[in-house]
C-alpha cells in the first residue's frame, strides 16, 4: 500500500482528474440543488410576506409604530385610545375609575365605563382591543342595555380591572 504512493502515475494523472471532475460536480450536483433551495425559500418568503400583508390589512391596529413606546397604565389613556380607534365619540362614553388597592401582595386598580348608544359592533371592538393592548387588565362584567325602538342601539356598561 505505501508503494503507490510513490507511483507517479498517482500524482499526474489521478488528481488532476480528481481536480478537473470537481468543477462538473459542482456544475451539475451542488448547483442545482442551491437554485432549488433558493427558490424553495424565496416561496415561502413571498408567501410570508403576503399573509403579513393580508394580516395588516385585515387589521391595520396590529402594526407596532416604531415611536410608540409603551407608557404607563392609564385608564384615561387606555379608554380614550382604544375609543378613537373604535371611532367612539367622547361624548358617548364616561369613565369612573377608583384608586390604586393592594391586597396579597398585589396591586390593582377598578374602574367602570359606560358606553352610550353604541352598536355592537363597535363594543366587541372597543373590548377586543383594549384587553388585547394591556394584558393585565381583566374585564370583570359587561352588561348590556338594548335602546328600545332602536335596531342596532345599546348602552354598555363595563367593569374593568387591571393589576399592576
Amino acid at each position: 500500500m505505501k508503494d503507490i504512493y510513490k507511483n507517479p502515475i498517482l500524482y499526474y494523472i489521478l488528481v488532476p482528474v480528481v481536480v478537473a471532475l470537481w468543477p462538473l460536480l459542482v456544475w451539475a450536483i451542488y448547483l442545482p440543488q442551491a437554485e432549488e433551495s433558493y427558490d424553495s425559500e424565496e416561496a415561502q418568503c413571498k408567501k410570508g410576506e403576503q399573509i403579513v400583508l393580508d394580516i395588516f390589512n385585515l387589521d391595520p391596529d396590529r402594526a407596532i409604530d416604531a415611536n410608540d413606546t409603551p407608557t404607563e397604565f392609564t385608564y384615561a389613556g387606555a379608554v380614550n385610545r382604544v375609543a378613537g380607534l373604535c371611532k367612539i365619540p367622547p361624548t358617548k362614553y364616561k369613565l369612573s375609575s377608583r384608586m390604586i388597592t393592594k391586597s396579597g401582595g398585589q396591586k390593582s386598580q377598578s374602574a367602570n365605563v359606560v358606553l352610550k348608544e353604541v352598536d355592537i359592533v363597535s363594543v366587541g371592538k372597543f373590548l377586543s382591543l383594549i384587553q388585547k393592548r394591556w394584558a393585565n387588565l381583566q374585564c370583570n362584567r359587561v352588561r348590556l342595555t338594548r335602546k328600545e325602538g332602536l335596531p342596532d342601539v345599546w348602552d354598555v356598561d363595563i367593569e374593568f380591572k387591571y393589576y399592576y
